[in-house]
């Protein structure tokens, strides 16, 4: 296992530069921008198609810098500039433990203050340059693949606070124990609660900019299978803990060790025994071997991202690709908890995990989305 991106250089190419780079993150931070590539692919063929009319906003341009505005992005920038400066100086520290480093009241004043005159100034530079003598209402085209960056901020801001939060409602004893290594951690991230609180606020976003929701749904689908791809193999490089049940298993012959029973190594969470000769922060490995399920995902949403990506083309009712989307990520989920490690609950006297309570929901919700949009295509065609 790889902890930090400076031991997956070490180990490969035998370099040793300390980076404040926790392997984990860098994942999840790819399997956004990787998200990110493919929407705006598809809603650059959306625009370029005709599928998507241009979306028309009126706004005033040449209006002078208000001094609240000043004020804020000169706030931001001494937040900035305090903790860079702190960083640079105490580089040791930071790479040592970034998590804690950037969450501490730890950073420096004058570099906050020189970082916060700088950008302010720059705000009432750029302001004073576009102003008119007297502002004026404009109407201006955007197209859909302009609001990608907004749309990926959007989706990792609420995304992690609601694969927290999902985490945390799932691990609630972890949480009452120790509140504050919970909330603030960065591993243990839920991905039906980054889905559903992710999702959940781009859409209001892409309501709010006219775009129809069937078909950004159906843009996004692609994009999310393989976001979801990238960010469990961040799982599985880094040992977070989503991982599988004990497998004592005899291994079928086509497969490699590491992909039937793994014992993973250098785990981020500390699970397990000590590692003889080991020094370090991460020097536990597993007692016994499991079933590397975030390996398992990984592979089966590359898939699932591969199929939607053929079929995109081909189906034309909008919100039929998002509700096959449904149907093929909850039945990926659903039989994937039947050998993960999670937490149950007894309902109806059968055990089952917070995953397959909403990949069930997922499945019939998709299913119900492909017979009522045929049903109403079949009404608009007659």
């Amino acid at each position: 296992m790889y902890p930090t991106i400076s031991d997956f250089l070490n180990d490969i190419f035998g370099v040793n530069i300390k980076l404040p780079i926790q392997t984990y993150g860098f994942f999840v931070a790819m399997a956004y921008v990787c998200g990110g590539i493919f929407l705006y692919l598809e809603f650059k063929r959306y625009s370029k198609n005709g599928i998507l009319p241009p979306i028309l906003k009126a706004e005033t341009i040449g209006k002078p810098a208000k001094p609240l505005e000043i004020l804020l992005f000169g706030v931001f920038g001494f937040i900035i500039g305090y903790k860079i400066f702190e960083m640079i100086f105490h580089y040791s520290e930071f790479v040592e433990n970034p998590q804690k480093f950037l969450l501490s009241s730890r950073g420096n004043f004058l570099g906050g203050i020189l970082t916060g005159i700088v950008v302010a100034a720059v705000t009432f530079y750029d302001k004073h340059k576009q102003k008119l003598d007297k502002p004026k209402l404009v109407e201006r085209q955007f197209f859909a693949e302009e609001l990608v960056n907004n749309i990926v901020f959007i989706a990792a801001i609420s995304g992690i606070l609601g694969a927290k939060l999902f985490h945390n409602l799932e691990n609630i004893n972890d949480l009452i124990a120790d509140p504050v290594d919970s909330l603030l951690s960065f591993s243990g991230l839920s991905f039906y609660g980054g889905l559903i609180c992710g999702l959940g606020a781009v859409m209001f976003y892409i309501w709010k900019n006219k775009i129809p929701i069937p078909r950004f749904l159906d843009a996004v689908a692609p994009a999310i299978a393989l976001a979801y791809s990238v960010g469990r193999m961040g799982c599985n490089v880094s040992g977070d803990g989503c991982w599988g049940i004990v497998n004592n298993y005899p291994k079928p012959s086509f497969l490699p060790e590491w992909a039937w029973a793994y014992r993973f190594p250098h785990n981020v969470v500390n699970e397990g025994g000590l590692i003889d000769n080991c020094s370090g922060k991460f020097c536990h490995i597993l007692d016994q071997p499991v079933f590397p399920t975030s390996l398992y995902e990984s592979t089966l949403m590359l898939i699932i991202f591969l199929i939607l990506w053929f079929l995109r083309k081909k189906i034309n009712i909008a919100g039929m690709l998002f509700s096959i989307y449904l149907i093929l990520a909850g039945s990926e989920r659903f039989f994937i908890e039947l050998i993960r490690v999670n937490n149950t609950y007894s309902i109806f006297g059968f055990n089952i995990t917070q995953a397959q309570l909403i990949s069930t929901t997922s499945i019939l919700l998709g299913i119900f989305g492909i017979f009522y949009l045929k049903r109403k295509q079949k009404l608009l065609q007659h």
